[in-house]
Order: structure tokens, then C-alpha cells, then sequence
């Protein structure tokens, strides 16, 4: 006979998500308190999370403090959260310029890393010869076994898709070669991902002070071309996570006077990306012109990178000054179109700094007078700076494991 309806292990596995969404959110909370948030007896929670604490996956840490002098009468609340020592988690994450693995612990600390830099002439073999020995070290280093790790999260690049072999249809990737790859190197479950989608995760799930109020944040991502990812009660919305691509074909400058290779006059690709940043510097280059910068490139054009370039602009370099305030100005106009198209309540940057000498503050303060005088202070406000360093981007990996591997599965080893 066919049967329909939830199963009882479905229906526990879908109340111990919730439970953990929950503390993933507020951080620590009482059993009396979720009750009310999953409208469920205090019985049933009690019963769910004991099951939980007694296998290590939540622990008890102590009564409700009241801020008020007097206590109200009747069961104290005991407080429960989620055991982040319960496993740990592998991330690998590449990217155009890293290849980067480390261990975590389920709240994103950070256990031990190891980095490669990379280029476009690094081939695939020395990738993942790399990501095995780093992967065997990390876990050798640590004296974990099999048991102790709940997975190894792959975030890829999107930029990155064909130079590891890994083919897309309508913008969605085919990670069935990669898997089985990967599958041949370990037995550990494995989670494959877009790394921008898994780096908007980080941001959501490792942050430190929670709050339950945060429920949809908009992610872009600055590289060779931007990346933009949106959330929606803290999940990625599936049209923007497949195509996180999609913001480089944007206009932002209708009166721009050059065409992208792409055909469109003004877009976020010919005028935002690093490649038209040296393009538009090269245009002013010369000893006479921008000396400071001539200066420190000693002549050669080739040399320009970002970092020489803020160096000039600080230095009151006046052509350079020009260009770089302009697509600062050009960045106000995305972000604030980015904005009111999606309404998030906040709008994470990660990687928009000039050079590594430029502190995150520092770099926001010039970018958010640039917002505001373009779309106001409200939406300056929105703006914040990625919470994931650049040496452990292996966080985009981590977070892409724990979703899958134990939010979503609710703490079961097992489907």
C-alpha cells in the first residue's frame, strides 16, 4: 500500500533543525522559550533535547540571568546551546588567488589553516595535490579521526569552474567530476558549492554576537568580476545562488564612453572590476602626468596594482584622485541599486579594499560618504565589512559542511 504523510524520523529530524536554527540564531536560549517559538509542548521540546545533550550534540550552560533585582517565581530557565566542539569541520575554499584549507569548529573558530597562493598559470594538479596534503595535515596535526570530523565543505569560485574540469549549463555547475575526484581521496561526506554563496553563510552563521532580529543580508563579493548572493530568512535565494555572476551586467553608467567586451555601454564589468580600474589608470600613465605613481611602478605600466594605486591617491595625485573617487561614486550607484532591489537589512562587502596596507574602517569611511551622498545615509547604514579574513577564507568551505552536514540533518550522522 502507497503511504503518504511525514514519517516519525522525518518529523524528528525536522524538530531538531528547528531546534537548532533556533540557538543558531539567538545563541543560548531555554527549553520554555523554543517551546513557544515552535509551538510545541514544553514535554516534546524537553524530550527532543535531551535525546540531543545526551549525544553531545547541545549541552546545558547554566540558568537565565535576570536583569531585573527579583527573579519571577515558579522553574528557573536553564539555558541550552549548541555544542561547537561536537565535530569539526574541514573547509577548503578556491579562489583566484588562493587555494585555502583549515579546520573549524561548528561555530566557525578557527583550529588550524593552511594557504597557497596561486595564479593563472597554477595547474589543477598542483591544486589538489596541495588540498590533499594540506587535508592530511590539518587532520594528522590535530589527532582527529574519521569520527570527530562531520565533513569537508568545497567552495569554488566561480571563475575557477573551468580550470578545475567542472562544466555549467545556464549558469548552473556540474560537480559530478570534481565529487568523484574528491570521493577517490577520502571517505568523509563532502559538500560541493559555489564559495560566494559559502562565504554569505560565514557571515550569517559565524558571527559572534547574534541577532534574532538579522534574518536576510545581501553579499557581494569583489574579484575579477562581482559576485552577489541574497538571503532570505538566512538561505540563499535559489535564482541568485545558481547565477551569483549575474550583478558584472548591470549599468551603472549609461554615459559611459566605452562598450564592454560584452556590448553593453556603462556595465559593473568595464567599470568597476580591477581590469578596468588599470585600464582607465594606464590611460593617464606617464612621468609628467602622475608622477608619484610613475614613481612607484619605476616606469613600467605593467606594475600598476591596486595597492601602488591608492598609495598615489593618498598622496594627492590629482588624474588618479579623478578615477578612483569616480568609481567609488560608480560603487555608491550599484550598492545602492543593490539595495532597493532587494531590501536586505544589511549588505555585506567582502574583499573591497584597495591594498592590504588599508583598513577595513578606513577603506568603508571613504566608500560609505560616497553611498550617502548618492543614496543617502540610510543606505550607508547597511553597509558592513565581511567578518572572513583573507588568510582563512577556508571558512566559505566549513560553513558550506555544517549546513549541510548538521543544521540541515538536524544533528543525524545518518540520512
Amino acid at each position: 500500500m502507497e503511504q503518504h504523510g511525514i514519517s516519525k524520523l522525518d518529523l524528528k529530524r525536522r524538530n531538531r533543525m528547528q531546534v537548532l536554527k533556533i540557538l543558531k540564531q539567538r545563541g543560548p536560549t531555554s527549553r520554555i522559550d523554543i517551546a513557544g517559538m515552535l509551538e510545541l509542548t514544553r514535554a516534546a521540546v524537553t524530550i527532543i533535547t535531551n535525546e540531543m545533550i545526551e549525544q553531545g550534540i547541545i549541552q546545558e550552560i547554566g540558568e537565565y540571568k535576570h536583569l531585573s533585582e527579583k527573579a519571577p517565581r515558579g522553574r528557573k530557565k536553564i539555558l541550552i546551546d549548541i555544542n561547537h566542539h561536537y565535530k569539526f569541520a574541514v573547509g577548503v575554499t578556491i579562489e583566484e588567488d588562493v587555494v585555502s584549507v583549515g579546520l573549524s569548529t561548528l561555530a566557525g573558530d578557527v583550529l588550524d589553516k593552511r594557504n597557497l597562493d596561486i595564479s593563472a598559470a597554477t595547474e589543477r594538479r598542483e591544486i589538489f595535490e596541495f588540498i590533499e596534503k594540506a587535508i592530511r595535515e590539518v587532520l594528522n596535526d590535530n589527532c582527529l579521526d574519521r569520527n570527530s570530523i562531520l565533513g569537508i565543505g568545497f567552495g569554488i569560485f566561480p571563475t575557477m569552474y573551468s580550470r578545475l574540469d567542472i562544466e555549467t549549463s545556464d549558469g548552473v555547475p556540474d560537480y559530478t567530476k570534481a565529487r568523484a575526484y574528491i570521493a577517490s581521496l577520502t571517505s568523509l561526506p563532502v559538500v560541493i558549492d559555489n564559495s560566494v554563496k559559502g562565504t554569505a553563510m560565514a557571515n550569517i552563521d559565524f558571527l559572534k554576537t547574534k541577532d534574532p532580529n538579522r534574518h536576510n543580508i545581501a553579499f557581494l563579493q569583489y574579484g575579477t568580476t562581482m559576485h552577489f548572493v541574497v538571503t532570505n530568512l538566512n538561505d540563499p535565494i535559489i535564482s541568485y545562488d545558481n547565477r551569483t555572476g549575474f550583478v558584472d551586467k548591470m549599468i551603472i553608467d549609461p554615459n559611459a564612453s566605452e562598450r564592454c567586451i560584452c556590448g553593453r555601454r556603462g556595465c559593473v564589468e568595464n567599470e568597476l572590476t580591477p581590469q578596468s580600474i588599470f585600464r582607465k589608470i594606464s590611460a593617464v600613465y606617464s612621468r609628467e602626468s602622475t608622477p608619484v605613481l610613475f614613481g612607484l611602478t619605476e616606469g613600467s605600466a605593467s606594475d600598476i596594482d591596486l595597492s601602488k594605486i591608492y598609495t598615489a591617491y593618498s598622496k594627492g595625485e590629482e588624474p588618479v584622485i579623478r578615477i578612483v573617487d569616480r568609481i567609488l561614486e560608480l560603487t555608491a550607484v550599484l550598492l545602492n541599486n543593490l539595495y532597493f532591489s532587494t531590501n536586505p537589512q544589511k549588505i555585506v562587502l567582502h574583499h573591497f579594499r584597495f591594498s592590504p596596507e588599508l583598513a577595513d574602517d578606513a577603506f568603508f569611511t571613504m566608500l560609505k560618504n560616497h553611498v550617502t551622498a548618492i543614496g543617502g545615509s540610510r543606505v550607508a547604514s547597511k553597509i558592513e565589512p565581511s567578518i572572513i579574513e583573507d588568510k582563512h577564507r577556508f571558512l566559505s568551505g566549513c560553513a558550506l559542511a555544517i549546513r549541510e552536514l548538521f543544521f540541515d540533518k538536524g544533528g543525524f550522522d545518518k540520512n
